[in-house]
This record gives C-alpha cells, sequence and structure tokens, in this order.
C-alpha cells in the first residue's frame, strides 16, 4: 500500500475543500485497486459531493440545521458551540474508498471528493490518501 499525508489550510470558517484534482494526481501512476481518502481529526468529514452548483454551500447550511452552533453540547472547551464539531463525523463520516481503474478514479459525473470542515478553531487539516492495488 502506499500512502501520503497532505497538509489541508481550511481558514477560520466552515468550509467544504475539494480534494478530486489531488486524488486524481496520487492515483495517476497506480493501476487498478482502491483509492482511501482518511482525516484523523474528530471534527472533520470526507464527503463526496457536487461542488460549484451550490451542493457545498447546501451541505454547510444543512450540518448547521443539523447540529447548530450554540450552548446545547456537552462537549464545551473551545468556541461556544464547538461540540457540535465533535458530532459531525457521525453525519459527515472521517473516510471514503473509491475505485481506481488504470489509475482513474471512478466517480460519477458529478461527484467530488471533499473535505467537510466545520471547526473554526483549527485553520489546518491533515488529510491522508492511500492506495491499495487489486
Amino acid at each position: 500500500m502506499r500512502s501520503e499525508l497532505r497538509a489541508v489550510r481550511t481558514g477560520g470558517v466552515p468550509v467544504v475543500v475539494d480534494l478530486t484534482d489531488e486524488c486524481a494526481e496520487f492515483v495517476s501512476t497506480e493501476g487498478d485497486g482502491l483509492l482511501h481518502v482518511f482525516v484523523p481529526h474528530a471534527t472533520a468529514g470526507i464527503a463526496l459531493v457536487e461542488t460549484g452548483a451550490g451542493s457545498d454551500d447546501d451541505l454547510l447550511a444543512q450540518l448547521d440545521v443539523l447540529l447548530p452552533r450554540d450552548d446545547r453540547w456537552r462537549h464545551r472547551h473551545g468556541s461556544p458551540g464547538h461540540g457540535r464539531d465533535h458530532v459531525l463525523p457521525a453525519f459527515v463520516p472521517p473516510h471514503a474508498t473509491v475505485p481506481v481503474l488504470e489509475g482513474r478514479m471512478q466517480l460519477g459525473t458529478w461527484q467530488r471528493i471533499c473535505l467537510v470542515d466545520t471547526n473554526t478553531d483549527n485553520h489546518q487539516r491533515h488529510v491522508r490518501f492511500s492506495f491499495l492495488a487489486g
């Protein structure tokens, strides 16, 4: 298995960061197998979602509805409402696996691989790309 840890700067606002081009580059010299994308953080996730047409903004808006940034959370360190960030991975898992054939990810037409980060306290994340040859 080949694996690489990459840094991603997310800033201080909730964000959806498209990682698809980096993932495509990572597997471009490979044959058939599986790409596994994993974010080793308790407050971020990986989503396969369309970007650029508003779906990424819709995702963040819906997460605000499902997981409000207020004082209801028992997990209370960090900025107000930060406890919701620790619940996020139950809704947006910290991983995704994508089939790769002849060095090309087999994503649907509009699918993009994205880091979802609602944690405004942590401005940099790490994402692990791993390729398991078939």
